[in-house]
């Protein structure tokens, strides 16, 4: 079956380079002390929700209300975040192949729509799964079921998970029944079972997909 879930974050886009601009500009804007710059860089490093700026108001005695800091950080992330060219002409290349293509990722609903949006990638998938949707995480069974069904097809139908988490995206893909492309750079833990293929970059995970057509 031609069908293949990606991750967001770390994988299609570009998370880290859109913190390290939006959290200095959100800083800038408000005339926030270095303190709260890293404060925000460090908790903020793995995920962010709109609970982290209620504790960052509360740490620090902020005026600005936090459901405001929040939307300006959710835009901040918006306009810098970035999905390469190539990655979205392999995307383009899969959906003209006649593939399937989900994305499902962790994260707060608003802000990862938001990225999407912003990086094109919205019009290039079929469906999205967000955990912030259902209150879950990767690598949970269930968010992965919604992502499918966002996309019309089943997982019991087989496909194709590509992310750079080995517990998240490897792991769940594993649990799912789908095979499993990683793109390394994370430590692996010990006992999970190895990806089917080990990439440096998501266009060489896309080449893979478009290269199994042809066998």
């Amino acid at each position: 079956m031609r069908f293949a879930l990606f991750d967001l974050d770390g994988t299609l886009a570009d998370r880290q380079s859109a913190l390290s601009d939006a959290v200095p500009g959100l800083c800038r804007r408000h005339g926030f002390a270095p303190v709260i710059d890293h404060w925000l860089l460090v908790e903020l490093a793995d995920r962010a929700s709109a609970d982290d700026f209620v504790r960052l108001r509360d740490t620090f005695g902020l005026a600005v209300p936090a459901t405001q800091l929040w939307q300006e950080y959710v835009d901040l992330m918006a306009d810098a975040v970035t999905c390469r060219p190539e990655v979205l002409e392999g995307l383009a290349r899969l959906r003209a192949a006649a593939w399937t293509i989900g994305i499902v990722t962790n994260g707060a609903s608003d802000i990862q729509r938001a990225k999407l949006a912003a990086t094109g990638l919205a019009g290039l998938v079929d469906g999205v799964a967000v955990s912030g949707d259902l209150k879950i995480r990767k690598p949970d069974l269930r968010l992965f079921q919604l992502a499918a069904s966002r996309c019309g097809v089943s997982l019991a139908n087989g496909g194709w998970m590509i992310g750079d988490s080995p517990a998240g995206d490897i792991g769940g893909g594993h649990r799912t029944g789908l095979r499993t492309i990683w793109l390394h750079g994370r430590p692996w833990p010990d006992g999970l079972p190895a990806a089917h293929h080990t990439v440096d970059d998501v266009t060489d995970a896309i080449a893979i997909l478009l290269n199994e057509m042809e066998r």
